[in-house]
């Protein structure tokens, strides 16, 4: 199997298909790479695609020290990733925890990001719901320490933002649910602590945010709750930044609507390449109404 050795000495299982310009995959909590197929399978006929296990995924490594586990960890694994295959830069794409990560990769390595994809991102970060998210984020690493996790997966997989994909597509719902019901206990309890737990919000990052220049496409689900005022947010700081949301759908966009998250990915990966994916004309945000 192949893996890539992070600086702290934390193996990362990966997996890549095509050739071309490279596309790394960044996964998000409930997935592991095997949640990008429908995109490996589709983008890697045109690229290097590069899908690889957080730490704390099977066949990666499950450190078991919670000091592994960090948002600073997860954007240095993207980094380690590249370094690890030799790529100088590519567009990253993340979901969810992934799509944190890919953030958080954009503001510290802008060298290294063609383009940015971000994802469903936005779980806890509003103000209002931080103690909640805290509170809930805790009880879902007890729930994955305790429950059988078959039963935990099951919990996880039935959440608010994850129904639509089961009411879509109960074959690809049982997938899913089936995927995460392999995952290590003590790898989903410690990334949930160390990562989701400990993040900063991302209403604290908006100074950050407004120098980011490198070309960024926003994803959305409208029905994803906590996901959708952090997107509008982000639309609005980052200059070069769109902003897609797509209708009667929830969190992992990438499943639920595969044709029409890769055709519009798609477009984006072509824009930015011919140079024309630009930022924000400066006549359009004056203020004024007309």
């Amino acid at each position: 199997m192949p893996h890539i050795t992070a600086p702290d000495g934390v193996k990362l299982y990966y997996e890549e298909t095509g050739a071309g310009y490279p596309i790394v995959f960044v996964h998000e909590f409930a997935g592991d790479c095997r949640s990008y197929e429908g995109q490996l399978r589709f983008f890697g006929r045109r690229y290097r695609c590069v899908a690889y296990n957080a730490r704390g995924y099977p066949p990666s490594d499950v450190p078991a020290d919670t000091a592994k586990y960090s948002q600073a960890h997860a954007r240095d694994d993207i980094l380690a990733v590249l370094d690890g295959l030799g790529l100088k830069r590519a567009h990253i794409v993340g979901v969810s925890m992934g799509a944190f990560a890919t953030l958080h990769f954009g503001l510290a390595y802008p060298e290294r990001a063609s383009a940015l994809v971000i994802v469903g991102c936005g779980y806890g970060a509003a103000p209002e719901y931080r103690e909640q998210f805290a509170r809930e984020t805790e009880a879902a690493a007890q729930r994955f320490e305790s429950a059988p996790m078959d039963e935990a997966a099951r919990a996880y997989a039935l959440g608010p933002s994850r129904v639509q994909l089961l009411n879509k597509d109960a074959r690809g719902w049982e997938e899913f649910r089936a995927h995460l019901a392999e995952h290590s206990p003590q790898g989903a309890a410690l990334t949930l602590r160390g990562v989701q737990k400990q993040r900063p919000s991302l209403f604290d990052l908006t100074d950050a945010m407004r120098r980011i220049e490198t070309p960024t496409l926003i994803v959305s689900g409208d029905e994803d709750d906590q996901c959708l005022e952090p997107a509008l947010m982000m639309k609005r700081t980052i200059a070069s930044a769109g902003l897609v949301v797509m209708p009667r759908t929830g969190h992992a966009v990438n499943l639920e609507e595969p044709a029409c998250f890769n055709a519009t990915l798609a477009d984006f990966f072509h824009q930015v390449e011919a140079g024309r994916w630009t930022s924000r004309d400066p006549r359009s945000t004056t203020g004024k109404i007309m």
